[in-house]
């Protein structure tokens, strides 16, 4: 692996007309490393994925990543990971051509196949679970199904930077379980860094190194147990924040905007 940081932003900053989502933002993504987003609804947590993923433009700063600053025609070594959302139930596909559009594909150009496609698309739906079911339409299968799919296009070109948008969303506990396996078995073997929006800390907490927490135009960055306590939440909110441990989960009570009541929206930052 290249010394070169998997992501690396410098003082970045980003406004939509007259509000600003974020300013100064540092943040150097070591290869392997695993950073949780969180944050209110609107905090700009999608955004900042869309701008790493070189869709969205910086008011000011840069971002690197795997040493390259970002192109606007994106780069193949970052995996994108989105909300599960089920498909029409009518979508011609089948689960296998999901995961052949990761390999053949491109997010911005048309499949173009090429020998030793096919081996490695059945190498990727094995490694995610999903032969029993890679042959039906992919509007048959649930959620889970699907994002396992999902899981196996991302990781299609071995990504070395991987961006999780709330991909648990809508999934059951199992689901949620085995999809944070397949992502942390990704980062282990290929040390690669994975940058994850979510909205619910406690399924990934025990695999997160750092968390970038948003909120206001404001963010701090540090260790979980640096990050969710109610004294640094508070500060941050300007509001009286409470971070309660249940056994091991935390639930954080009082954030103006929480989380909570947003679990049914997507891509909320873009309203």
């Amino acid at each position: 692996m290249s010394a070169a940081p998997a992501l690396e932003i410098r003082d970045a900053s980003l406004r939509r007309g007259d509000l600003e989502l974020w300013s100064g933002l540092d943040l150097t993504v070591s290869p392997g490393e695993l950073v949780a987003v969180l944050g209110p609804s609107g905090s700009g947590k999608t955004t900042l994925l869309r701008a790493i993923l070189g869709l969205e433009p910086l008011s000011g700063g840069s971002i690197a990543v795997l040493g390259e600053p970002v192109r606007a025609r994106g780069n193949r070594r970052v995996g994108y990971l989105p909300q599960s959302r089920p498909l029409p139930p009518d979508t011609a596909l089948r689960g296998r051509d999901l995961v052949t559009l990761g390999v053949s594909g491109h997010r911005f150009g048309l499949p173009v196949p090429r020998k030793g496609d096919a081996a490695h698309v059945d190498a990727l739906i094995d490694a995610v679970g999903a032969r029993a079911f890679a042959d039906r339409p992919v509007g048959e299968l649930s959620g889970g199904e699907q994002q396992r799919l999902r899981a196996g296009q991302a990781l299609a070109d071995e990504p070395g930077l991987l961006l999780c948008d709330e991909p648990l969303t809508s999934l059951d506990l199992a689901n949620q379980q085995a999809l944070i396996g397949l992502i942390d078995r990704h980062r282990r073997e290929k040390d690669a860094a994975v940058l994850l929006v979510t909205h619910d800390i406690n399924p990934v907490l025990g695999k997160v190194d750092r968390i970038l927490y948003l909120a206001g135009g404001r963010f701090t960055l540090g260790t979980p147990d640096e990050v969710l306590t109610s004294k640094t939440l508070t500060d941050l909110y300007g509001a009286p924040v409470f971070v309660l441990r249940a056994g091991d989960r935390l639930v954080v009570v009082g954030a103006p905007d929480a989380e909570a009541s947003h679990h049914h929206h997507h891509d909320e930052d873009h309203a």
